[in-house]
């Protein structure tokens, strides 16, 4: 069965703006290759509105190899956009959800494809609130931003992870891999 991952930027102080956070090169490989290697990505309209930035790099690419590779892969990678306003994503590996997140997401879960990435902190914490979050990637940034979304400010219940692996970035941001206890 797939997994669903929850994989997020955020700051020492949990903020998760996406104009924080540290996004050189290293970064960029790591997240295409993650997104390389999952089924399909869930975004919120928020976040899926930032995250067609992308789409202007592939029609001109920027010459660095870490943001061009990035812009591929994002736009390669199925989306699947949570929205009571849009009416259309024009993009052409988006749809429009057709169900409820815990219902989209079960659906998912029973193919027989690749894990699930959420890249919306506005459904990892619906996700997290319906114990449908398998596993995080907390990329954590050495800022402390002060002021912003943090990211769990909305949890209802306690919930316990197993640290599984982490990643270490020159930047001195680092990767939590955190699996869900059950």
């Amino acid at each position: 069965m797939r997994k669903v991952i929850a994989a997020i930027n955020m700051t020492i102080d949990g903020i998760c703006e996406h104009t924080t956070g540290i996004p050189d090169a290293a970064l960029h490989e790591h997240y295409a290759e993650l997104i390389d290697q999952a089924g399909v990505i869930l975004y919120g309209r928020t976040t899926y509105e930032l995250m067609q930035f992308w789409q202007a790099l592939l029609k001109n690419p920027s010459g660095q190899k870490s943001l061009d590779d990035f812009a591929r892969s994002i736009d390669r990678i199925p989306k699947i956009v949570f929205s009571h306003s849009l009416k259309n994503t024009e993009w052409e590996s988006a749809t429009l959800a057709t169900q409820e997140p815990e219902k989209e997401v079960a659906a998912l879960k029973q193919q027989a494809d690749r894990d699930i990435l959420i890249g919306s902190r506005s459904l990892i914490i619906q996700l997290m609130n319906l114990n449908l979050v398998d596993e995080f990637q907390l990329c954590i940034h050495p800022i402390l931003e002060g002021k912003g979304l943090p990211l769990f400010d909305s949890i209802n219940d306690r919930s316990i992870f197993r640290l599984l692996k982490t990643k270490t970035f020159d930047s001195g941001a680092i990767v939590l891999y955190y699996e869900a206890i059950r």
